[in-house]
């Protein structure tokens, strides 16, 4: 086969691969098409991985088979393996290591050109060789420390220290500098070690100051850093389909990531400062008086369900904990055989990672026109008879409207205190994850139901069934 039919086969595959990356991305904005985008996405990933090592001759037949069976391996491995609860952390890994990939071809097309072949590059090549080192290094470190806050092995609070952001700028001051140096004389590998180390201290700088609150936003721009970088690396390689995805992945991040940051009321770089969440309030309720909770049982639980006609179940981080989903689905299909409505309210922050609900749901195979986003279902909690919260907490609390001295005031929440009836599945009075406790809980129309979610919930659904 001659070299110039390998080319025409190589770009008409990229072009393939370019359709289906859009097509899967455009998939992947509905859940009831979410699969079927992942599958488009992930084909058009392995075609171009694919024709780019046979097209490049990178490596010989047997090793591109070892590599494709190994990385196919650990990832199949890992996605049956993973519980729900660890798929925030997940996605922050993935994402550190599409920053890590990024930083490794970059560097080591820089290494091959400028170093052992000592080829004259240009400009255009070196800015996009520091942007792709630059974006990778700062998305590697701060994933890996949002894995560690969601995952419990860093503390998830806000970590402050004095002069935090003024160390910033001169460290992003510094590596301008050593960026241009670079430009300017290519040959002197120091100044890109130089750019790599600083923009890996600063991904953990930038990071480590986002308070729990703020991690499906982090989630969300470190996914699109990753994103950019790619696409700056296909400029490194001349790759139009890695350009072409990196910028994919890289526009859609930024766009939900707006997306959180409205949901939350907050601009972007007020995020990025980070603070958020890191004034825990006291247990007491608002005005620091003390806060009066009612309990409730299991068996009041299940004649407060059984005599209502209107059902609201706003689920939270709470629910992935205890795997209570398919508990949910339980609750659901019994209510709804006694001709009670059941809807799902969705806050667009609930879980630790955007779409994180609607996940857990759909792993319950509940349906999809079920799960109602909160601003299309936040003016029927007035005319409903139950709001029954499952693990959410800031996503519902009050004091987002009225109290100005909260850390979450300002952020729009789901109006469950509006309901006639709230229950509340918790295990205990614990704060939520931005810190601060939940007046709703001190509410008079609000109950609270202790315990494990899916146990609770099993005897919930127990009790309905002998009625």
């Amino acid at each position: 086969m001659s070299q110039e039919t390998i080319q025409l086969i190589t770009q008409i595959t990229y072009l393939i691969s370019s359709i289906l990356f859009i097509l899967g991305i455009k998939r992947l904005g509905k859940t009831s098409t979410a699969r079927e985008g992942n599958f488009y996405s992930a084909l058009a990933m392995f075609l171009a991985v694919v024709v780019t090592l046979i097209n490049q001759g990178v490596l010989s037949y047997v090793e591109i088979f070892a590599t494709i069976l190994v990385g196919s391996a650990v990832g199949l491995y890992i996605a049956r393996t993973v519980e729900m609860t660890k798929m925030p952390e997940m996605v922050a890994l993935f994402n550190g290591f599409g920053g890590l990939s990024s930083v490794l071809v970059a560097s080591a097309e820089f290494w091959r050109s400028v170093v052992q072949e000592e080829l004259s590059v240009g400009i255009v090549v070196m800015v996009t060789v520091i942007l792709s080192v630059l974006i990778g290094s700062v998305t590697l470190t701060g994933s890996l420390v949002a894995y560690g806050k969601l995952s419990g092995k860093v503390n998830g609070n806000a970590i402050t220290f004095k002069g935090q952001h003024l160390l910033n700028l001169i460290l992003f001051l510094v590596l301008l500098v050593a960026a241009v140096l670079l430009v300017v004389e290519p040959s002197q590998v120091l100044y890109l070690y130089a750019v790599v180390g600083i923009a890996l201290l600063l991904g953990i700088l930038t990071v480590i100051p986002i308070g729990g609150a703020d991690m499906p936003v982090v989630v969300s721009l470190l996914n699109s850093y990753s994103g950019i970088a790619a696409g700056a690396t296909g400029f490194v390689l001349n790759n139009q389909v890695l350009i072409i995805s990196g910028a994919l992945v890289g526009a859609s991040g930024l766009i939900l990531t707006q997306i959180m940051c409205k949901a939350m009321n907050r601009s972007l770089v007020n995020v990025l400062l980070g603070g958020f969440g890191q004034t825990a309030s006291t247990a007491g309720g608002a005005g620091g008086q003390e806060m009066v909770v009612k309990e409730v049982g299991v068996e009041e639980s299940a004649m407060l369900f059984d005599a209502a006609s209107s059902v609201i179940i706003v689920p939270g981080y709470g629910m992935a904990v205890a795997q209570a989903q398919h508990a949910v689905r339980e609750l659901t299909e019994l209510l709804e055989g006694k001709n009670i409505s059941v809807k799902f309210a969705i806050h667009p922050v609930a879980g630790r990672m955007p779409g994180h609900m609607n996940v857990l749901l759909a792993e319950a195979n509940i349906s999809y026109d079920k799960l109602i986003e909160m601003e299309s279902i936040n003016d029927d909690f007035a005319n409903t008879d139950i709001c029954f919260v499952i693990g959410a907490n800031d996503v519902v609390n009050p004091a987002a409207r009225a109290d100005t001295s909260s850390p979450i005031y300002g952020m729009p929440i789901l109006n469950a205190d509006k309901a006639r009836t709230v229950i509340v599945s918790k295990r205990s009075m614990n704060v939520g994850y931005a810190g601060v406790q939940n007046e709703l809980f001190g509410y008079p129309n609000c109950l609270m139901l202790f315990g494990d979610a899916k146990s609770t919930l099993t005897k919930v659904v127990g009790e309905l069934k002998e009625m």
